[in-house]
């Protein structure tokens, strides 16, 4: 099957507390991981192999990626590259306590809620627990126009790891579609509507930038057969 997209989507970073669009990533993300813990108490039990197990709670949801930012790479026409601390400083921003924000329980000040955002199918809300900045190129005079982000991010909105990013579209969708594993676009194209040559319409509405790379547990909006 011959398969045409457009150009990639870049994935970003947006502030949840000033509606506003942080930074683009200037090279999407290879890969990226969650992980959750939950926590169980153990009361010993006289005469039994294993102890009594009890659910305590919960922990939340975190996300590690690595976002590389490359200013030597770009256009940058006659003059040298631009330092790569013009981008990243924009993230590491994100960290320091912002004086207009109170959180709701302490009546602190704190850094403010962000989310990583993807295209149209999903966004992680989340606030930035860690970030580790590592510079491996650099100019004649020592700037650094290369360097890796990598970070880590927790969960504060149980939407799933692939929730919808634009809760009006709701009408529009029949229903959400949770990726099996080694399931393709046009298999699912032709589960749902009976025709496998409708997996564009699907790809479109999720503005998928690869609809031949679908991850296992990714939810795909299904829209209406005529949206």
């Amino acid at each position: 099957m011959s398969v045409s997209y457009g150009n990639p989507v870049k994935a970003y970073i947006y502030n949840e507390d000033k509606g506003q669009k942080v930074i683009d990533c200037l090279f999407n993300p290879t890969e990226y991981s969650f992980s959750k813990s939950n926590e169980w108490s153990e009361d010993k039990a006289s005469g039994q192999d294993l102890p009594i197990a009890h659910f305590q709670g919960g922990g939340a949801t975190s996300m590690s990626v690595t976002i590389l930012f490359d200013t030597y790479a770009m256009d940058h026409g006659d003059g040298p590259p631009t330092d790569v601390r013009e981008y990243t400083e924009k993230v590491f921003s994100l960290m320091k306590v912002d004086s207009s924000l109170k959180d709701a329980k302490t009546g602190k000040s704190r850094p403010p809620i962000i989310s990583f955002r993807w295209g149209r199918t999903w966004s992680f809300k989340s606030v930035i627990k860690s970030i580790s900045q590592k510079f491996t190129l650099f100019t004649s005079d020592g700037t650094p126009v290369r360097a890796t982000l990598q970070l880590g991010l927790q969960q504060i909105q149980q939407d799933g790891t692939y929730p919808p990013q634009n809760p009006t579209s709701v009408a529009e969708v029949e229903r959400v579609h949770v990726v099996g594993p080694g399931e393709t676009i046009d298999g699912i194209a032709f589960t749902v509507y009976g025709d496998a040559m409708k997996w564009r319409q699907i790809a479109e509405y999720n503005n998928l930038d690869n609809p031949l790379r679908l991850l296992p547990g990714q939810k795909l909006a299904i829209p209406n057969r005529n949206p």
